[in-house]
């Protein structure tokens, strides 16, 4: 047993002394650079969205003042020029259709005549917006943060009826009438 134990010390030593130090194979091995990180984005670079959008009020079609209406459906897009890595332009927009109801009063004081009259129109509402945006891509990442700001305007709704008073013959100002409405 003693014999054995010392042979395996004897063969690990002379194995360990053969395998160490540095080996050569004669060639020269050849430094490659590592690839540059790939580019997510360009110096200049036009950028398109489209979407499409739902609008919903928080209460009743007659108490809502803007859109008139429980609901409606449209869409939008985006165009985007960025002329720096790191700047960009812009402009959008949106648009839904409301069936907006509309509710129209006719009194007459001197005879008692209360009516309220309801009918429907189709009407566009939405918005459009001149954008700055900002953004800072994260070298070597398709990550991104965007910091943008705008100014616009919005059109279509808020329309408020406008209730004229009238006068019968010997009567007074005693009929009150919706003749049209605002814009």
């Amino acid at each position: 047993m003693n014999r054995l134990l010392l042979c395996l010390l004897a063969f690990g030593t002379i194995a360990s002394v053969a395998f160490a130090g540095e080996t050569y194979s004669g060639k020269e091995m050849k430094q490659v650079a590592p690839p540059p990180c790939p580019q997510w984005y360009a110096d200049r670079e036009f950028n398109v969205s489209l979407w499409g959008t739902y609008v919903f009020t928080g209460n009743n079609w007659a108490d809502d003042r803007y859109i008139e209406a429980d609901h409606a459906w449209g869409g939008g897009v985006d165009f985007k020029y960025f002329f720096m890595r790191y700047v960009g332009v812009g402009i959008e927009g949106w648009a839904v259709d409301a069936n907006q109801k509309r509710e129209d009063i006719f009194i007459d004081f001197s005879d008692g005549i209360f009516q309220r009259s309801f009918h429907s129109e189709r009407n566009a509402i939405g918005a459009v917006l001149g954008t700055l945006t900002l953004r800072y891509p994260i070298p070597c990442t398709r990550f991104s943060p965007y910091i943008f700001g705008g100014a616009g305007g919005i059109f279509g709704g808020g329309q408020r009826p406008i209730n004229k008073a009238f006068t019968e013959p010997g009567e007074g100002f005693d009929i009150v009438q919706t003749v049209q409405r605002s814009d």
